[in-house]
């Protein structure tokens, strides 16, 4: 019987979430903790890519954890960022982040609707004498420099931030006491299995969201009771609480 559960995410910022009506309808305990992390680079290390970002006139942003860190490198290098650079942000909500950095201007700032890049390149093609810089984590694959590419705009791609594994401290690893733990990624994955011993590992149902993760798991050994999404339940929230209800 599953009645406590380790999310491997921060905690929902609203009470609102679905998590918190889940423990109310089930009475389960859920505890909020990432198992990976961001990390910037650091000045040092970002040069060695030898990419100059002022020679670059539009910013493209996929995350706030990129907004974070080019700012944070920004500072660090001492880069006046012209006023009339613009940015492109794959949602409204990340656009409206930039705030936080720059004065925000409609006129400069462009973003899209869904989140996926693919639906914001509209956006930069009639912006094509633009030279595009990414910032982008240090696990990418080529699927953006192909997509632009394609489409023949001027781009360069650098890393600027890193994931790596938040670690557990020797006092989360005696009292590990979870029925079943939920993950998002792959990293989130590794970072679980090399803090915990295999037998401890064999106790914990898991729950998984997206078909990498779940391959992950699957190659780690792990116990997996729960794939998200599906037709049926397209959020990991729908998923635990129908898994929830047929325990029951």
């Amino acid at each position: 019987m599953v009645k406590k559960i380790l999310v491997s995410q921060p905690k929902p910022a609203s009470e609102k979430s679905p998590y918190y009506d889940i423990a109310n309808e089930f009475g389960v305990e859920l505890v909020f903790r990432p198992f990976i992390k961001v990390e910037g680079l650091s000045a040092k290390e970002f040069r060695q890519q030898k990419i100059s970002i002022l020679n670059h006139t539009a910013i493209v942003f996929t995350s706030r954890h990129a907004i974070d860190n080019f700012f944070k490198l920004a500072k660090e290098m001492r880069l006046t960022i012209p006023e009339d650079m613009k940015y492109f942000c794959v949602t409204e909500q990340i656009a409206l982040y930039i705030q936080k950095y720059v004065q925000y201007r409609k006129r400069k700032v462009f973003f899209g609707e869904t989140g996926k890049m693919i639906d914001l390149l509209p956006y930069m093609v009639k912006h094509k004498a633009e030279k595009y810089l990414i910032p982008m984590s240090d696990v990418h694959d080529d699927s953006v420099k192909n997509m632009l590419d394609a489409k023949k705009l001027q781009h360069t791609e650098c890393v600027m931030y890193r994931t790596v594994s938040n670690d557990f401290t020797e006092d989360e690893i005696k009292t590990f006491d979870y029925d079943m733990a939920v993950f998002f990624s792959p990293s989130g994955i590794n970072a679980y299995t090399s803090n915990f011993a295999q037998d401890v590992l064999e106790k914990v149902a898991v729950a998984t969201f997206g078909p990498t993760t779940a391959k992950t798991a699957r190659d780690a050994g792990l116990r997996l009771d729960l794939e998200a999404p599906s037709k049926e339940f397209p959020s990991m929230t729908g998923a635990l609480r129908d898994f929830l209800k047929r325990q029951k």
